[in-house]
């Protein structure tokens, strides 16, 4: 029932993992996990490749076309976006069919960083407002493919902020659930350039998209301000 798409950008040393934790936390339900690479220049796809999981090169950048590409082969009904350094919650398709059979047709999970800082976890806290706002792509995102479909997926001339801007076009079409349970990303971000610098970087991209600022500005502010950006 469940086709679930990962985006994948020099991810060798975690789509693997990535891939194990979908499939236990799936549980009984009928599932295909896609990897849609975006260009990657270390071992990405052949790893993902030997977790026998399908894999697809996205000819265009970005993850918003990586994630179209995915959704365009995918077979099942609900579509489930799950970023390359994020694992779901045990028992996540079940949570999902369970607001599918109350009408809900798309909706995300709460965020849990896999760091204890009291600054992460102050911000993750502010995950769980259905708010367009405080939604990013590191929650997840279920869909069914009928509604992606209606609201034109996501936007290839995005090379940021796509994962909040669907979200406005989603809700046009369908109700939208923040769950109750937690997405766990990884917090190697804002190791790799401090905690309080890396929320700093985007509070200021995120005031920036919606200031009005072209993607070419924001791209280049990213690259020069994090370190080991994959942007």
């Amino acid at each position: 029932m469940f086709s679930i798409i990962i985006p994948a950008y020099n991810e060798a040393d975690q789509i693997a993992q990535t891939i194990s934790m979908a499939h236990a936390a799936n549980g009984r339900h009928e599932a295909e996990i896609i990897v849609v690479d975006g260009g990657s220049t270390d071992d990405t796809i052949k790893v993902a490749e030997q977790c026998e999981v399908i894999v697809l090169k996205s000819e265009n950048k970005g993850r918003a076309a990586q994630m179209n590409k995915g959704a365009s082969v995918a077979k099942h009904d609900i579509l489930y976006f799950l970023h390359a350094d994020s694992v779901p919650p045990k028992g996540f398709t079940s949570q999902i069919l369970d607001a599918q059979n109350k009408g809900i047709k798309s909706g995300c999970f709460r965020l849990q960083f896999d760091y204890d800082h009291w600054f992460l976890k102050a911000n993750a806290w502010f995950t769980r407002f259905n708010v367009n706002a405080v939604r990013f792509g590191d929650q997840s995102l279920f869909v069914t493919k009928e509604v992606f479909q209606k609201c034109g997926g996501f936007n290839e001339d995005l090379l940021m902020m796509e994962d909040q801007e669907i979200i406005h076009r989603i809700k046009k079409y369908s109700r939208f659930k923040v769950m109750n349970d937690v997405v766990i990303t990884s917090a190697k971000k804002y190791l790799d350039n401090g905690v309080y610098r890396m929320q700093g970087i985007f509070y200021r991209i995120w005031a920036l998209y919606y200031l009005g600022y072209s993607q070419q500005r924001l791209l280049k502010l990213h690259r020069r301000l994090i370190k080991k950006h994959k942007l």
